[in-house]
């Protein structure tokens, strides 16, 4: 246990002949406040960064891999809100379950970053409800979730040269995978990019989250959201896995491995048709069209009823424009005012190339039935 209250766990060491490494291979460690991970090692570490009301250290989970080829530092982070978890399970195995052998350069895993909030299963910290993901790069001295922040950030996020933080939708609603980025900054559009997804929206993110705040510290980093809270969904998973070996093949750190087309890309900037579509009334919701459909202008996206399915009571919803659900409500219930999905626009040829798709597979799907 170093004098911070953190543990390393497990720490691997991997050297020529059981050597101590050389000049060269030390000035690639990957250090730390209370360690550091030398070329071809890894380590798994409980990190303190905070404390609970009775004084026990609050530890985050980290795995670092360096590995025995130079390369550029990559952090994967996820569940800075406690209760999105798709993206864990990505970064553990990406963490755990790849083969880094021949990695170049090394890995910053941080699959749970908000502790507390994932033993609550809350989205926020439960301590005043603070929202880690607006609370970067932090300061010493602030608030609890400042605090937290920054030691997360000077420690795992400033030494690093690029990172993805993965997120879900909001309790209640479910998101297509895409990516979140400021495309303005050349190197993270090169790396939203070479993600891998079908859609970018485009914009450099709030003040506070940790894609704006390491971006403008020098971090190139884009957030992937995919899919719903308080679960793991196997395909966005692996959806998003590929989108990581993407972006290590074009940065280098799997130079034997290529880049993934993702077939068709739209991006979604200022100029983009785009919109959060919300009820006029309250009520129980039929959603007529889930994430990741194409609905034509006119068509209804979904009704909403009173208790009794009276006519007369029926409000139906219906698109503004010809777009791409990005976004949509799960639970069946709102007041007037909240959400029920996001809608983007997309140019013709990419309208063409997303039914293209979907035809392609409505096919596999009736073969597979037929098998």
């Amino acid at each position: 246990m170093s004098d911070d209250g953190s543990d390393v766990d497990g720490a691997m060491p991997v050297t020529d002949g059981g050597t101590t490494a050389d000049a060269d291979a030390l000035e690639e460690a990957f250090t730390y406040d209370g360690g550091r991970v030398d070329p071809g090692e890894s380590a798994n570490i409980r990190y303190g960064i905070s404390e609970t009301y009775l004084g026990d250290p609050v530890r985050i989970p980290v795995t670092i891999v360096n590995g025995k080829h130079p390369g550029p530092t990559v952090f994967l982070s996820a569940a800075a809100h406690g209760d999105e978890l798709n993206g864990i399970e990505v970064v553990r195995e990406v963490a755990h379950d790849w083969d880094h052998a021949e990695l170049h350069g090394t890995l910053v895993c941080l699959p749970v970053m908000n502790v507390p909030g994932f033993l609550a299963q809350e989205r926020y910290l439960p301590i005043y409800d603070r929202d880690l993901n607006r609370s970067f790069p932090g300061r010493e001295g602030s608030t609890s979730a400042r605090r937290m922040a920054h030691r997360i950030f000077t420690n795992f996020i400033e030494p690093c040269d690029l990172g993805i933080d993965f997120h879900t939708s909001t309790r209640g609603r479910t998101n297509m995978l895409h990516v979140r980025a400021n495309m303005d900054n050349g190197q993270v559009a090169r790396l939203a990019n070479a993600f891998s997804s079908n859609v970018i929206i485009g914009g450099e993110g709030p003040s506070g989250t940790l894609r704006r705040e390491a971006t403008d510290a020098g971090v190139p980093t884009i957030t992937v959201e995919m899919g719903e809270a308080h679960r793991f969904q196997r395909r966005l998973i692996d959806r998003a896995l590929t989108g990581v070996a993407s972006i290590l093949a074009e940065f280098g750190c799997h130079p034997d491995s290529s880049v993934h087309w993702p077939g068709w890309r739209t991006l979604i900037d200022d100029s983009s048709k785009k919109t959060w579509i919300r009820a006029d009334a309250g009520g129980i919701v039929d959603m007529k069209h889930g994430r990741g459909e194409l609905v034509r202008e006119g068509d209804v996206i979904c009704s909403i009823t009173n208790p009794f399915k009276e006519e007369e009571d029926i409000v139906s919803v219906e698109a503004p424009f010809t777009g791409l659900v990005v976004g949509v409500l799960e639970n069946p219930v709102v007041y007037p005012g909240n959400p029920l999905c996001h809608l983007v626009g997309l140019s013709p040829d990419t309208q063409v190339a997303l039914e293209r798709e979907h035809t392609e597979e409505r096919s596999q799907s009736k073969l597979r039935q037929q098998e």
